[in-house]
């Protein structure tokens, strides 16, 4: 009688409906804030866990690498992928590998592990001239290039600094040349009926516009361009090789050869693997990898790192609401 009378009092205050619903409503967000509490802290549970699991699995090569202390190895430097500024095979990270090879005192020489067609003349140049360059500082420390599938065009500029160079029969390598694309679409935009409407001040400097018909003086200055960038390729091949380079009518053509055939051009000096270098060569077997590039484990790392530091932040703002 007692809770029924209460009711009866509850429904006769005006506004009680709009109490009971307020109630209800509170009553869900903070339902739904505990959820979304618990629902972050189990994800960066898991994310903790991939973090071990990665440090685990990644520890193997880890203890390969830093647990040589003592121990008298040959450096291996990758030399993989398309060469720029923007890509693992930077002059940068390529030059940071050579340098930190270099200056370990365990280090009995270095290897070049070169699979690459090429790319930006620039990078290559850098890493060209830095490998002179430690060959003069430390003239007992062998460098050597090891080839496997491809080094071409800046890929073999960078590898003819090397002391040797060794490759697989089926290596290809060479392409000593330049090259430089571009298209034309003049006649494709007059059949749309487009009209190129181009503004510029200085007489070359839309050079090349794919857009506007092409002038014939600026082909031919951007052909003594690439002449000039060829022949300093040619000389750093010249000077790399030195005598042992054989040559013939279109060895600076930009053709690639074998493995096999290019020992007979003296192109490379010898069929080689890594492993045969090192032991046979260098006389130290124990391989070291001292390329300085980013991880696999670091840039999930990095993305794992940004997905836990948000979700502590959102965390934190969650139990500070409440």
């Amino acid at each position: 009688m007692e809770n029924q009378s209460n009711n009866q009092t509850n429904s006769n205050k005006p506004g009680w409906e709009r109490e009971i619903v307020e109630k209800l409503a509170f009553a869900a967000i903070t339902e739904q804030r505990r959820t979304r509490r618990w629902g972050i802290f189990f994800k960066l549970l898991m994310f903790g866990y991939l973090l071990a699991i990665l440090g685990i699995s990644m520890y193997p090569k880890f203890k390969q690498e830093i647990g040589v202390g003592g121990k008298n190895h040959t450096a291996v430097i990758d030399l993989v992928g398309m060469i720029a500024e923007n890509q693992n095979a930077n002059a940068e990270s390529i030059i940071d590998s050579l340098r930190n090879a270099a200056k370990d005192k365990n280090t009995k020489g270095i290897i070049l592990h070169a699979n690459s067609p090429g790319g930006s003349p620039v990078q290559s140049t850098y890493v060209y001239d830095e490998i002179k360059k430690i060959k003069k500082e430390h003239p007992d420390l062998p460098i050597h290039a090891v080839v496997s599938d491809i080094c071409a065009s800046g890929c073999y500029y960078i590898v003819t600094a090397a002391d040797k160079i060794f490759a697989s029969p089926a290596s290809l390598i060479g392409s000593i040349g330049v090259i430089m694309d571009s298209f034309g679409f003049v006649e494709t935009m007059q059949k749309l009926g487009v009209e190129r409407r181009l503004i510029t001040a200085g007489a070359h400097k839309a050079l090349l516009d794919p857009f506007s018909p092409s002038k014939p003086e600026e082909s031919q200055y951007m052909q003594n361009l690439i002449n000039q960038v060829h022949q300093q390729f040619i000389s750093a091949v010249k000077s790399g090789r030195g005598a042992r380079l054989k040559e013939t009518p279109d060895m600076f053509s930009g053709l690639v050869w074998t493995g096999e055939e290019s020992i007979k051009l003296g192109i490379i000096d010898a069929m080689g693997t890594q492993d045969y270098v090192a032991k046979e060569i260098i006389g130290a077997e124990t391989l070291v990898d001292f390329t300085q590039q980013e991880r696999l484990v670091d840039r999930i790392a990095g993305k794992l790192g940004a997905s836990f530091s948000s979700g502590i932040h959102n965390l934190v703002k969650e139990w500070s609401l409440h």
